[in-house]
């Protein structure tokens, strides 16, 4: 009986341990604070998903943002891990992580958005920019433009040929910086080269009324006439007032404005007449027709620009201009001569004679009507 007694408390002594332990395990899991490890799995993704779309090149602060949030959230879980486990809060870490998982899809978003803008807006300025060129080509591709300009253009067109080389790789940051630079460059090109033309032709009725007094003079004496048009690279020669034959000419290396003086390799501007006919051996040129310049007023200017010190003293005013033989090279290379093709020399020399009034003038017709035509 007494053992029976044992037996029974023993086995209460039993069921209350298994009771308490119980309870304490189940105390245990009730009390123990949830892992953060999906909010860490879903940012992960986040900014998986956000590399993948380039935010670190096209969306760079939300990019920022996101991974410095994952950078909290990990260390947070770090420290929360290394306290006693009862005692760990992850409150902090499932924020962070929320966080950056977050912006990391706002990133993500934002980069595949902000990359089709921009390639979208790079392929804009690179077909305006190449229409600036296009109009240097067409304003300037034979003007002798200043050093400095001419050092600017060739950059420029080669950040263009860069940024378009760029784009076709889709290196959009690349593309863009060389565009700017491109788009920049060859604006300023263009704005002060069409400045530099603008005050050229401030000298446009000086031409105007040379040409038509010129041709006016050719309808009265019922004679010829030749008449340089620089701009637009034209000899026409006038019979009795009216074109007989116009022909392509090709002038000095610096053709830009009057000569002034020895070695310039400027195309004179004014009233000559023809002082002798060569051909054959007597000229290097096939045949040429040499012109009086300096006429009067040449030598009246060149005494001035000495005196007020625009040439230097002991410069010499140059001469030996002619229209002569050897053009058609499609550029203007002479020392100031004006240059046709051997084929229009055969049919202008024998049409004129010594004494044939020969005007050249920079341009027959106003700029605007030149930039006019041009940009049709």
């Amino acid at each position: 009986m007494k053992q029976g007694r044992v037996v029974v408390k023993l086995i209460g002594r039993v069921a209350i341990i298994l009771s308490v332990t119980a309870l304490l395990g189940i105390a245990a899991v009730i009390f123990v604070p949830d892992s953060p490890e999906e909010e860490i799995r879903e940012a992960m993704a986040a900014l998986s998903e956000a590399s993948s779309s380039n935010a670190p090149l096209y969306s760079r602060r939300l990019f920022r943002e996101a991974k410095a949030a994952y950078d909290s959230a990990m260390a947070a879980w770090r420290r929360e891990n290394r306290r006693f486990i009862y005692f760990r809060d992850y409150t902090g870490v499932i924020a962070f992580a929320k966080e950056a998982a977050e912006k990391g899809r706002l990133a993500a978003t934002s980069s595949v958005s902000g990359s089709r803008n921009l390639r979208e807006r790079i392929g804009s300025q690179i077909k305006e920019t190449k229409k600036t060129d296009s109009q240097i080509e067409r304003f300037f591709g034979r003007y002798p433009l200043r050093e400095e300009l001419r050092t600017r253009l060739a950059k420029g067109r080669l950040m263009l040929r860069e940024a378009e080389v760029a784009f076709k790789k889709n290196q959009l940051l690349a593309a863009n910086r060389k565009i700017t630079d491109a788009e920049y460059l060859l604006a300023e090109v263009l704005k002060s080269a069409m400045e530099e033309l603008k005050s050229y032709f401030g000298a446009y009725p000086m031409w105007k009324k040379w040409a038509e007094t010129s041709i006016a003079e050719s309808a009265k004496n019922n004679s010829a006439l030749i008449l340089v048009d620089k701009i637009a690279r034209k000899c026409y020669l006038y019979n009795n007032g009216r074109i007989k034959y116009e022909f392509d000419a090709e002038l000095g290396k610096n053709w830009v404005g009057d000569k002034r003086r020895m070695g310039d390799k400027a195309t004179p501007e004014g009233k000559y007449v023809i002082t002798r006919k060569y051909q054959g051996k007597e000229t290097q040129y096939h045949k040429s027709l040499a012109i009086n310049y300096p006429n009067s007023e040449d030598v009246e200017r060149f005494k001035s620009d000495i005196a007020r010190g625009i040439i230097p003293k002991g410069t010499k005013i140059g001469n030996g201009i002619e229209i002569h033989g050897g053009g058609g090279r499609g550029a203007d290379w002479t020392d100031g001569c004006v240059a046709l093709s051997d084929k229009d020399m055969d049919i202008l020399f024998p049409l004129v004679k010594t004494g044939t009034p020969v005007t050249i003038v920079g341009s027959l017709r106003k700029i605007e009507d030149i930039i006019s035509a041009e940009n049709e």
